[in-house]
């Protein structure tokens, strides 16, 4: 938890969680109109909520990349609130806020926030990186709410279904909790962050897993109806800026990919696969009709040598759960002269399924020579000093560089079934190197997640054949070309298949 003293480990540098393959762009600063600016200025000074009691926090993660995106983000924040008032508000880089590794869980943060901004502010706004603000119509929308009661604002998502990823959670009615989209911000008003501070200090967090975070943050703001629940607010939108019905928005999303370069060579990527003997005639033939052929470099590893398919035998016994044996196993083939030598690994389960065009455009966004570890990030008792990792079945990235560090370590399983992704974890936590988040990348089936948080990704992954038929989700939701823009159709159709 972070100290009460709101210097103590507080640095100036910023990123952005990469939630999706879009740019921020704010246009109220941007633009080039005297008469929009002067308009703007008359919003912001006739009304009642002045732009300093306003703190915005960028969940930002520090990758390179990111750090880089962030400080971008930050710049053009500064920038439209500049042309609008002298008196700027606060933006604060999540990751840049102390050396705790459970800070972009958020909890964990709140005592910092109330703190230092619980007597001269009035709203903490919360970003993601693809978040594109207007800043004179939220502070209009802002301005509706009486800053001085309890609100949680957002867009609200919902489950059609109970969903593993949220503990089969209100499963006889799981449309009826709503929690918020990242993507479109969501705020907390100050007095609702000084109260829940105080009970983060005096009552330990409970939950060891965090799985979804705007899911987990809502029930515990909720807090079993003793707290607010999340209040709709249109203005807060996922609609593409350009789009007709995003004219009332205060936030809107780009609807281009990031311009990181080419995409990487898929001779830059070895595949590796973890499966065993069951298996071999279930779900290897998905990999093989769908996948497989996008990759270059590609080897199965499993408990038994099938020259058909072909599978290796690395001589680790199959487990019927962790794999930590069989993963190090696979890292340290990786680095042998066994296997060509590439810039990237990517390790798999055998019902993952996976767009590998659209992650050869997602690590142009990436240096190889840094230790990345990239992919979907879960988290495990982080309130008590615990660790990130990247959970394994949505795929696991890493760069050369990070295998390498890894086994230099000698961080190694303390048993062949141990969990593979979180003693991964323990190792980069140990290390100190970050585990990236993208939740391009899924742990679960499309139909796990809300239909709304889905409409404006475009995926890598998704996870299990449980109930699904496989080869049907992979031609509907990661089948396309290499470079898909939304620009091209495809939320559009994402959004109408929903």
């Amino acid at each position: 938890m972070l100290p009460n003293n709101p210097h103590v480990g507080h640095k100036v540098a910023g990123c952005l969680v990469f939630l999706s393959f879009f740019h921020i762009d704010f246009a109220a600063g941007s633009s080039g109109k005297g008469s929009q600016s002067r308009d703007d200025m008359h919003v912001i000074h006739n009304s009642q909520l002045d732009l300093r009691e306003i703190v915005f926090v960028i969940q930002s993660q520090s990758n390179s990349f990111h750090v880089r995106q962030a400080e971008r983000r930050k710049a053009d924040l500064l920038k439209q609130a500049h042309s609008l008032t002298e008196k700027p508000p606060v933006v604060l880089l999540l990751h840049s806020l102390s050396d705790n590794e459970g800070d972009w869980s958020i909890l964990p943060l709140l005592p910092y926030l109330s703190y230092s901004f619980g007597k001269n502010s009035s709203w903490i706004v919360f970003l993601e990186e693809e978040t594109n603000v207007k800043m004179t119509k939220l502070v209009q929308v802002l301005a509706k709410f009486d800053k001085n009661k309890e609100w949680f604002l957002g867009k609200p998502l919902y489950d059609e279904e109970s969903t593993i990823i949220h503990h089969y959670a209100f499963a006889e009615n799981p449309s009826i909790f709503k929690y918020p989209d990242f993507a479109a911000a969501w705020a907390l008003s100050i007095p609702l962050v000084v109260r829940l501070a105080n009970k983060v200090r005096d009552e330990p967090l409970k939950s060891d897993f965090t799985i979804d975070l705007k899911h987990e943050v809502a029930l515990y703001i909720w807090d079993n109806g003793k707290g607010p629940h999340l209040i709709a607010v249109p203005e807060l939108c996922t609609e593409p800026e350009d789009s007709p019905q995003a004219q009332h928005c205060a936030t809107t999303l780009n609807n281009e990919p990031p311009l990181c370069g080419e995409p990487v060579n898929k001779e830059d990527i070895f595949v590796a696969v973890k499966t065993c003997q069951k298996f071999h005639s279930e779900r290897v033939p998905v990999i093989k009709k769908t996948w497989e052929k996008d990759a270059f470099f590609l080897e199965y590893y499993s408990d038994h040598a099938d020259p058909s398919i072909p599978t290796i035998n690395l001589g680790v016994p199959n487990t019927e759960r962790g794999h930590c044996g069989k993963t190090f196993a696979i890292l340290e083939r990786f680095l042998s002269s066994a296997v060509p030598k590439t810039k990237w690994l990517l390790v798999v389960d055998d019902d993952t399924l996976i767009s590998l065009p659209r992650l050869q455009v997602l690590l142009s966004c990436y240096d190889p020579s840094e230790p990345v570890c990239l992919g979907e990030r879960y988290g495990y008792s982080l309130s008590q000093g615990g660790y990130s990792y990247i959970t394994g079945g949505g795929g696991m990235v890493f760069s050369r560089e990070a295998v390498v560090q890894l086994l230099n370590s000698g961080c190694k399983c303390y048993s062949n079934d141990a969990p593979d992704d979180m003693v991964l974890g323990m190792c980069l936590n140990a290390l100190r190197l970050p585990a990236t988040h993208s939740p391009l990348f899924h742990q679960a089936r499309p139909e796990d997640y809300a239909r709304d948080f889905l409409a404006h990704q475009v995926p890598i992954s998704f996870h299990k054949h449980w109930n699904i038929d496989p080869i049907a989700v992979f031609n509907k939701w990661l089948k396309d070309d290499l470079r898909p823009k939304a620009s091209d159709g495809f939320n559009k159709s994402a959004k109408t298949e929903l």
